[in-house]
């Protein structure tokens, strides 16, 4: 008695975002076909969605040239593992879920195979080396993309493209908790909350981190009566961060409390540049976003670039909504300046909000991870 193989997808996530996003079409491929066997590299939430995990991204999630040839070894590793598992088990699609560059070497590999791939979460090719384009139509089968006006730009290189929308426009709702987290939060009437989110990656804590607790001081000495909460990301060491924090006199939650709720309870927010600052976005919070790469890694991004903002709230708006802090203008001065005008000039808050609400409208109607799921099943043999 023979059995039919079971259709295999392989999904490879680089970073904590693309691991969310991951689990989250996974899930809806389970609803709509049950039985597709997952195996991947990713993190917790593909773990938890039934991807079989033969690499943790937590060990080669950095962001900046420098930060990523001191971790060069972990990468070709995870490269090393890839290549072994793509020709142990020829998955039937490969899913690579941004992380561009890494995913775009086993891109053409997979390609060199024989095995379909499916590209998920564009490379930024709108913001530098626009003529890498060309390149990445011939390492892959399909783009599926989360932002409207990228479609065009693949059309034009006569790559095959889909506009699934942003998965984010599901995901970031708050909880039955919320109002729990809130009144925690806000124990007493008089404080209002500011959010430090120095990210969730290491790089990022040991860069961001200090100038958030150092920001919160000064905004402190202000304002005494500001609270402050801090959410951590489950790959990262809580204990490390608490016992960072522990030198600063200030009033500070550090929490592993439901991202959103946490959001939503704050009155503004300071935070890394990156995917979080789209869900803070989506809640109707203000924020200020700030970045530091090491000297020499900003020296060449800052060369690459071809678009005129950093963050992701501006880039989709196409004109500032948000003020960016980047390197030595990320400090402590600066920030709370910002933060203190978030919160206590009305006009200038209404006029961000007004700006977040574009960026809303420019994301979809919501179903995308839905639509990336039907897109990975149509592409099956």
């Amino acid at each position: 008695m023979s059995f039919a193989k079971k259709p295999h997808i392989m999904l490879l996530a680089g970073e904590t975002s693309g691991d969310a996003h991951a689990a989250a079409f996974v899930l809806e491929i389970n609803r709509i076909q049950p039985g597709i066997e997952f195996s991947g590299m990713g993190g917790t939430e593909m773990q938890k969605a039934g991807v079989n995990l033969f690499f943790d991204s937590a060990l080669i999630a950095v962001m900046g040239l420098v930060e990523i040839l001191k971790h060069w070894g972990d990468i070709k590793r995870a490269m090393k593992r890839v290549k072994q598992q793509l020709e142990l088990t020829r998955p039937d699609l490969l899913v690579l879920i941004d992380y561009p560059e890494f995913n775009l070497k086993m891109a053409r590999y997979a390609k060199s195979l024989g095995i379909k791939v499916l590209f998920y979460i564009s490379p930024k090719v709108w913001a530098s080396r626009p003529k890498r384009i060309h390149k990445i139509g011939q390492s892959i089968d399909h783009m599926a993309i989360i932002f409207k006006f990228e479609t065009e730009i693949y059309q034009q290189a006569n790559i095959p493209v889909t506009f699934v929308g942003n998965p984010l426009v599901d995901k970031v709702k708050i909880s039955e908790n919320a109002e729990l987290t809130r009144e925690r939060l806000r124990n007493n009437e008089a404080k209002r909350v500011i959010g430090l989110f120095p990210g969730s990656r290491n790089s990022e804590i040991s860069r961001l981190l200090p100038v958030m607790l150092q920001t919160a001081e000064l905004m402190s000495k202000q304002e005494p009566t500001l609270r402050f909460v801090l959410p951590v990301a489950n790959n990262l060491d809580m204990k490390a961060i608490k016992n960072q924090c522990a030198a600063s006199n200030i009033d500070i939650s550090i929490t592993r409390d439901n991202l959103y709720d946490v959001i939503n309870s704050c009155d503004a927010i300071v935070s890394c540049s990156g995917t979080v600052t789209l869900e803070i976005g989506l809640l109707d919070v203000p924020v200020c976003v700030i970045y530091k790469f090491s000297w020499l890694s900003y020296q060449i991004l800052s060369r690459m670039l071809t678009i005129e903002h950093f963050s992701l709230i501006n880039i989709i708006a196409g004109k500032q909504v948000v003020l960016e802090l980047l390197q030595d203008a990320a400090n402590p001065d600066a920030i709370s300046q910002e933060m203190f005008k978030l919160v206590d000039n009305k006009n200038y808050r209404e006029q961000v909000l007004k700006g977040l609400q574009l960026v809303k409208d420019n994301m979809g109607p919501g179903g995308g991870s839905k639509k990336m799921a039907e897109l990975c099943l149509s592409l099956l043999p």
